[in-house]
Protein backbone atom coordinates (compact mmCIF):
# COMPACT_ATOMS: atom_id res chain seq x y z
CA UNK A 1 0.00 0.00 0.00
CA UNK A 2 3.04 2.29 0.21
CA UNK A 3 2.68 3.12 -3.51
CA UNK A 4 -0.97 4.17 -3.16
CA UNK A 5 -1.73 7.80 -3.97
CA UNK A 6 -5.23 9.21 -4.14
CA UNK A 7 -6.00 10.87 -7.48
CA UNK A 8 -5.89 14.65 -7.06
CA UNK A 9 -9.45 15.06 -8.39
CA UNK A 10 -10.80 12.71 -5.73
CA UNK A 11 -8.71 14.51 -3.13
CA UNK A 12 -10.12 17.89 -4.25
CA UNK A 13 -13.77 16.75 -4.53
CA UNK A 14 -14.04 14.66 -1.36
CA UNK A 15 -13.52 14.60 2.38
CA UNK A 16 -11.48 11.80 3.89
CA UNK A 17 -13.66 9.72 6.23
CA UNK A 18 -11.40 6.83 7.25
CA UNK A 19 -9.34 3.91 6.01
CA UNK A 20 -10.68 0.38 6.08
CA UNK A 21 -8.51 -2.72 5.63
CA UNK A 22 -8.58 -2.30 1.84
CA UNK A 23 -10.34 0.93 0.92
CA UNK A 24 -10.15 4.58 1.71
CA UNK A 25 -13.66 5.83 2.45
CA UNK A 26 -14.43 9.29 1.08
CA UNK A 27 -17.45 11.59 1.29
CA UNK A 28 -18.23 13.53 -1.89
CA UNK A 29 -18.58 17.27 -1.26
CA UNK A 30 -22.09 17.50 -2.70
CA UNK A 31 -24.88 18.09 -0.20
CA UNK A 32 -27.55 17.13 -2.73
CA UNK A 33 -26.87 13.42 -2.24
CA UNK A 34 -25.52 11.16 0.52
CA UNK A 35 -22.52 10.08 -1.57
CA UNK A 36 -19.53 8.05 -0.47
CA UNK A 37 -16.68 6.61 -2.53
CA UNK A 38 -14.53 3.55 -1.86
CA UNK A 39 -11.00 3.64 -3.25
CA UNK A 40 -8.94 0.44 -2.89
CA UNK A 41 -5.54 1.46 -1.53
CA UNK A 42 -3.58 -0.35 -4.21
CA UNK A 43 -1.40 1.34 -6.82
CA UNK A 44 -2.17 1.37 -10.53
CA UNK A 45 -5.68 -0.12 -10.44
CA UNK A 46 -8.34 0.89 -12.93
CA UNK A 47 -10.81 -2.02 -12.78
CA UNK A 48 -12.28 -4.25 -10.07
CA UNK A 49 -11.10 -7.34 -11.95
CA UNK A 50 -7.50 -6.21 -11.32
CA UNK A 51 -7.87 -6.82 -7.58
CA UNK A 52 -6.39 -10.02 -6.22
CA UNK A 53 -8.93 -12.67 -5.20
CA UNK A 54 -8.49 -11.79 -1.52
CA UNK A 55 -8.78 -8.05 -2.18
CA UNK A 56 -11.85 -8.60 -4.36
CA UNK A 57 -13.55 -10.50 -1.52
CA UNK A 58 -12.54 -7.78 0.95
CA UNK A 59 -13.86 -5.10 -1.42
CA UNK A 60 -17.21 -6.90 -1.48
CA UNK A 61 -17.38 -6.89 2.32
CA UNK A 62 -16.48 -3.21 2.48
CA UNK A 63 -18.92 -2.22 -0.26
CA UNK A 64 -21.70 -4.14 1.45
CA UNK A 65 -20.86 -2.47 4.79
CA UNK A 66 -20.97 1.00 3.25
CA UNK A 67 -24.18 0.22 1.35
CA UNK A 68 -25.90 -0.99 4.52
CA UNK A 69 -24.72 2.11 6.38
CA UNK A 70 -26.20 4.35 3.69
CA UNK A 71 -29.53 2.51 3.73
CA UNK A 72 -29.71 2.55 7.54
CA UNK A 73 -28.60 6.16 8.01
CA UNK A 74 -30.63 7.75 5.19
CA UNK A 75 -33.69 5.56 4.67
CA UNK A 76 -33.08 5.84 0.94
CA UNK A 77 -35.30 3.67 -1.27
CA UNK A 78 -32.45 3.04 -3.73
CA UNK A 79 -28.66 2.97 -3.87
CA UNK A 80 -26.57 3.60 -6.95
CA UNK A 81 -23.23 1.77 -6.77
CA UNK A 82 -20.99 2.41 -9.75
CA UNK A 83 -17.39 2.28 -10.92
CA UNK A 84 -17.23 4.52 -13.98
CA UNK A 85 -13.68 5.82 -14.24
CA UNK A 86 -14.28 7.79 -17.41
CA UNK A 87 -12.82 10.97 -15.93
CA UNK A 88 -10.81 9.64 -12.97
CA UNK A 89 -9.10 6.44 -14.09
CA UNK A 90 -8.05 5.35 -10.58
CA UNK A 91 -10.33 2.57 -9.38
CA UNK A 92 -13.03 4.10 -7.19
CA UNK A 93 -16.61 3.01 -6.59
CA UNK A 94 -19.42 5.48 -5.91
CA UNK A 95 -22.11 4.61 -3.34
CA UNK A 96 -24.96 7.11 -3.63
CA UNK A 97 -28.23 7.10 -1.69
CA UNK A 98 -31.04 8.09 -4.04
CA UNK A 99 -34.48 9.52 -3.36
CA UNK A 100 -37.47 9.95 -5.64
CA UNK A 101 -37.34 13.72 -5.05
CA UNK A 102 -33.59 14.28 -5.44
CA UNK A 103 -32.27 16.68 -8.08
CA UNK A 104 -31.43 13.98 -10.62
CA UNK A 105 -34.08 11.28 -10.05
CA UNK A 106 -34.48 8.94 -11.89
CA UNK A 107 -31.38 9.68 -13.96
CA UNK A 108 -27.72 9.58 -12.99
CA UNK A 109 -26.35 12.28 -10.69
CA UNK A 110 -23.44 13.26 -12.95
CA UNK A 111 -23.75 16.52 -14.85
CA UNK A 112 -27.17 17.54 -13.47
CA UNK A 113 -25.90 20.66 -11.71
CA UNK A 114 -22.74 21.88 -10.01
CA UNK A 115 -22.11 20.30 -6.60
CA UNK A 116 -23.74 22.07 -3.67
CA UNK A 117 -21.21 22.34 -0.83
CA UNK A 118 -22.07 21.28 2.69
CA UNK A 119 -22.23 23.94 5.35
CA UNK A 120 -19.45 23.39 7.91
CA UNK A 121 -21.78 22.25 10.70
CA UNK A 122 -23.50 19.63 8.57
CA UNK A 123 -20.21 18.41 7.14
CA UNK A 124 -18.72 18.04 10.62
CA UNK A 125 -21.82 16.14 11.82
CA UNK A 126 -21.74 13.78 8.81
CA UNK A 127 -18.05 13.04 9.17
CA UNK A 128 -18.33 12.49 12.93
CA UNK A 129 -21.31 10.16 12.52
CA UNK A 130 -19.64 8.18 9.73
CA UNK A 131 -16.38 7.84 11.66
CA UNK A 132 -18.26 6.61 14.74
CA UNK A 133 -20.52 4.18 12.88
CA UNK A 134 -18.21 2.87 10.16
CA UNK A 135 -15.28 1.22 11.90
CA UNK A 136 -14.43 -2.02 10.12
CA UNK A 137 -13.27 -4.69 12.55
CA UNK A 138 -12.47 -7.39 10.00
CA UNK A 139 -8.93 -7.32 8.65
Amino acid sequence: MHDFELDSRLHNDCEMVLDWPLCRVLLMRDARYPWFILVPRRAQLRELCQLSDDDYAQFGRESRRLSQYLLDSTGAPKLNVAALGNVVAQLHVHHIARFHDDDAWPGPVWGVAPPRPYDEETLTELLTMARQQLPFDQA
